[in-house]
């Protein structure tokens, strides 16, 4: 071999480096390759196979148009069983291991907490976790991206109109004891102040807990006519079926954790009357709109199983995902998928999902929310957005 040949060989090598390292990893010519940790084992599970199967229809309907400039997207899924330690070793298979480009839907407030350290260290964006704490987009961090309001305002703004239509004097609280219940009881406390109110009492659980006749108890024994609930699927069911069995029946007001068909189907008759926050309707077979039924349908046929709001969330957090992916451009990296965020309008959409919009200062798409409420079964909408 010449000198010129060995000295074109080299040049090459050097430009195929340089090309590497300006790769984001998770990003080649054909593929990008994204993350999310979800609850598939543990109390959440119901939550996180609905998001798992929300986030896989939407990918399908992606890659089966072309994907995003030539590239398929394919979702890498780690199960937490909802333990933050959990969530820490799922983090690093898929940053570490699998090289993702993005995190998306991780669900959980003290797993996100957890698992945020460890991709931020190698800028990889948490985007759209399934929770919706406040510690999701504060403190600022660009690496940050929520969609949901938070826990603390949906119950700050839902209670305070709650507490003046029902007009009831004595409001308690019941919550899990970790970052979610304390944002619920921080939304509650704070919202009450807003009435000149304070909770006439209030009580705990640790998380699995499943006996809830204590708590409820010391709520009827204070005599509380309301009660706020930072529970979200089998806590929600346990308080309410045993408050009934005590024959104690206060208003309940919960969290959009709380809001899920699955509160009605697995509690019965017992839930009916039940108050949750929400955003995004739980889309039922029957709704009033074609181009829901038409989804339902589609997503019934696909996983055997009836969408929910969590189903809703998956899909529609891998659809933002790929518009900003597209708007960064045939090239894209981290830096670019941040500024398409920043400056792009996302409209409400077929679900009801409030209208999102982020900026350089800002990471919370909204922080509007409203209220349903079981009736004969099945959750009913009695607020919209802003309503006083």
């Amino acid at each position: 071999m010449n000198f010129r040949n060995t000295l074109t060989l080299a040049l090459l090598a050097t430009a195929a480096t340089l090309c590497a390292a300006q790769q984001p990893q998770g990003i080649s010519k054909n593929e990008i390759l994204i993350g999310t940790i979800q609850d598939l084992s543990g109390p959440l599970s119901g939550y996180g196979k609905q998001a798992r199967a929300g986030m896989q229809m939407a990918i399908e309907e992606i890659n089966e148009t072309g994907g995003i400039h030539g590239r398929k997207i394919k979702l890498l899924v780690e199960d937490s069983g909802y333990d933050p330690k959990k969530a820490v070793l799922a983090a690093q298979k898929l940053v570490n291991q699998d090289k993702i480009f993005m995190m998306l839907g991780h669900i959980g407030t003290a797993q996100n907490e957890a698992a945020m350290p460890i991709q931020f260290e190698k800028d990889i964006i948490n985007f759209f976790p399934l929770t919706a704490a406040r510690s999701m987009y504060e403190p600022f961090h660009r690496l940050k991206f929520s969609t949901l309001p938070t826990y603390y305002e949906q119950i700050h703004s839902a209670l305070p109109k709650l507490v003046r239509q029902k007009n009831v004097t004595k409001v308690c609280a019941i919550y899990q004891d970790d970052d979610f219940g304390q944002e619920v009881l921080q939304g509650a406390e704070d919202g009450l102040k807003a009435r000149q109110m304070a909770l006439t009492d209030k009580a705990s659980f640790k998380r699995g807990a499943t006996d809830f006749s204590s708590q409820v108890a010391k709520m009827q024994s204070s005599g509380c006519e309301m009660v706020v609930l930072g529970t979200i699927i089998r806590e929600t069911v346990g308080t309410i079926a045993t408050a009934r069995k005590m024959g104690y029946s206060p208003v309940f007001l919960g969290s959009s954790a709380a809001y899920t068909e699955l509160v009605p189907k697995l509690g019965g008759k017992a839930m009916e009357g039940f108050y949750a926050t929400m955003t995004a309707q739980i889309p039922y077979m029957d709704d009033a709109s074609p181009a829901v039924r038409r989804w339902v349908s589609k997503y019934k046929t696909q996983f055997n199983d009836d969408p929910s709001t969590i189903s809703v969330f998956g899909y529609t957090t891998i659809n933002v995902f790929a518009s900003a992916m597209r708007d960064a451009g045939e090239r894209p990296n981290t830096s670019k998928f941040i500024r398409a965020m920043e400056i792009m309008k996302i409209p409400g959409d077929m679900f009801g999902s409030p209208a999102l919009k982020f900026s350089p200062t800002r990471r919370l798409g909204s922080d509007d929310s409203r209220m349903a409420q079981i009736q004969d079964g099945r959750w009913k909408v009695v607020t919209e957005y802003n309503s006083q």
